[in-house]
């Protein structure tokens, strides 16, 4: 489980254990029941990593909301957009091993996380990832009831597929960018899991390096390197 399951989930049991004894039955049962679901929303059962050459997997639990062309950077590419429901696991993981480029935190709205409007007006993180194939680019976007964006990892960082990168504390949406050059697998409606569905197939490029990859992007698109401010 998530640490901050223990921050969220101790409190009502621990109440819920003083209903009890002042013989608040109903308050009691409420409160152990709100704890008992914290705990379960912050589960973090490990996951099979596949090992597969170019494989993309899925940066979160979920169901595929959106595919859809999208140019980044002047690039040519899709998006695929995945909706967590409250009941899904809510860690996000790296779709792929390689280099953080940058993190770039912008405040935003609050929409519920299945409207198409949520990818651009939303509380997100933006993730610039370096790896053998070329850069992508993820989100950890806010919801409706979502209201903080957490991530464990810092520009500069070399991160592993399918790597624990953060969360968005209850129900949210993550957005992966991907170029023209990767072949997708998946389609709206898929339910897919954080860190083990794949979602694409990139081929590395010949005698590409992360560093170089990631060094190279710095030179050339300012949009994907300039670190803004650090997640909440």
């Amino acid at each position: 489980m998530v640490k901050e399951g223990y921050y969220f989930g101790t409190p009502p049991l621990l109440l819920g254990v003083v209903a009890f004894l002042l013989n608040w039955i109903l308050a009691g049962v409420v409160l152990l029941l709100v704890g008992a679901f914290v705990f379960y929303f912050f589960r973090d059962p490990d996951r099979f990593i596949p090992t597969d050459p170019g494989a993309i997997v899925s940066p979160a639990d979920g169901r595929v909301v959106i595919v859809t062309d999208e140019n980044h950077g002047g690039h040519a590419g899709k998006r695929i957009s995945i909706f967590l429901a409250i009941w899904n696991v809510h860690v996000n993981r790296s779709p792929e091993a390689g280099i953080i480029i940058s993190m770039d935190y912008h405040p935003g709205k609050f929409l519920a996380a299945m409207r198409a409007r949520a990818s651009f007006e939303n509380e997100q993180n933006v993730i610039a990832l370096a790896t053998l194939g070329g850069e992508l680019v993820f989100k950890q976007i806010a919801g409706l009831i979502a209201r903080r964006v957490v991530c464990w990892i810092q520009p500069g960082e070399r991160v592993a597929r399918g790597q624990r990168i953060g969360l968005v504390r209850f129900g949210s949406r993550v957005d992966l960018w991907l170029p023209k050059e990767a072949a997708l697998s998946v389609k709206v409606g898929d339910n897919v899991k954080g860190g083990s569905s794949v979602l694409a197939h990139w081929p590395a490029r010949p005698t590409s390096e992360p560093g170089n990859v990631a060094r190279s992007s710095h030179a050339s698109d300012g949009n994907l390197t300039m670190a803004g401010k650090q997640p909440r």
